[in-house]
């Protein structure tokens, strides 16, 4: 991969679903950032994705793509079970990745994927567009000038009707289905973020007939006494907000909080303030900024999504779906 703060980062799209459909209308955006290719395990979804968003390149095979000299940078959008051992294989060719969320279905697979880019040195980072929308770039910034004191508590929910279908991928073992993996990453992530990794985990909820997780409560604990309070579902729509109190006041994230254009600080014995920060384009632009940028500078990791912090709410994900009774696994063929 060719290097230098004046070069154009050549993108690979692997895994052309509704997500990657979404993420990828947002390059345009994104100075110095151009997609050049895609890979299914479908030469004929590759064919209908490429035609439909102007790819120069299209692969039935994601070794193939991961291979190629035509891309600096790798979108991984599949399940994922099938993270691990296409970004092990990307860190080999010395490609960068934009890894979607969750990470990993495993903690296991995350702590291998860390590893292996570290070890080669290539860019990595969670998609977790929610850290670079501009209105948690603003409550982030009001957080740390001070202006609620210190943050103790953080409530967040997110839920889905996602009406119960065995073949449906969030419904699918296989795929590492469950409200926890898809939705709960968000409200975890964003604990996390304010509060830090917690000293204990608990949760409760509920299974579908396929033994993946439809919903869950989850709480966050600190020796210190702060908290997290957090729902995820599949099963009924919930508003999408999130609310971080501390000493001095809170802010109210409105819904949906993983994407929002608005929140209100509500500062000790002042009027709310209502804030809004709209996104760029569909909201993915700025994530892909921040690792275009990243690989033209030479760095590694992003200090805002760095990947002790994915591999942190890794471990709690595991830890609240070891608690309601699921087990995830690998894909161990992901690249067959």
């Amino acid at each position: 991969m060719t290097t230098g703060l004046d070069r154009e980062v050549r993108w690979g799209i692997i895994g052309p679903g509704g997500i990657a459909g979404k993420v990828i209308k947002d390059f345009p955006l994104v100075p110095n950032a151009v997609p050049v290719a895609v890979a299914s395990r479908s030469q004929q979804r590759a064919d209908a994705f490429a035609a439909e968003h102007g790819l120069l390149e299209a692969y039935g095979s994601y070794r193939e793509l991961i291979m190629s000299d035509s891309v600096d940078a790798l979108y991984i959008a599949t399940p994922h079970p099938q993270h691990r051992d296409l970004v092990l294989a990307a860190a080999e060719a010395g490609k960068a990745v934009l890894v979607e969320k969750s990470f990993a279905a495993t903690v296991d697979g995350a702590t291998l994927m860390i590893e292996a880019v570290r070890r080669h040195r290539v860019f990595a980072m969670e998609a977790m567009w929610t850290r670079f929308q501009p209105a948690i770039v603003a409550v982030r910034e009001l957080i740390d000038a001070g202006e609620i004191g210190e943050p103790r508590q953080v409530q967040a929910d997110l839920g889905v009707n996602r009406p119960y279908d065995p073949a449906d991928r969030l419904y699918d073992p296989a795929q590492g289905g469950g409200a926890t993996l898809d939705l709960g990453v968000y409200v975890v992530s964003l604990a996390h973020y304010v509060l830090g990794r917690p000293d204990s985990v608990l949760a409760t909820g509920s299974l579908a007939p396929t033994g993946v997780d439809a919903d869950a409560a989850i709480m966050l604990g600190y020796q210190d006494g702060r908290i997290a309070s957090l729902i995820t579902t599949l099963r009924h729509q919930t508003p999408g907000a999130a609310r971080i109190t501390g000493t001095a006041g809170w802010i109210d994230i409105l819904p949906r909080f993983h994407h929002p254009t608005t929140f209100v600080i509500t500062r000790t014995g002042e009027q709310p303030e209502r804030v809004e920060r709209p996104q760029t384009g569909g909201g993915y632009a700025h994530e892909l900024i921040e690792v275009t940028e990243g690989i033209r500078a030479g760095r590694t990791e992003s200090s805002i999504m760095p990947l002790d912090d994915t591999l942190a709410v890794q471990q709690t994900l595991a830890e609240v779906c070891h608690q309601l009774g699921v087990e995830h696994r690998e894909d161990d063929h992901a690249l067959s």
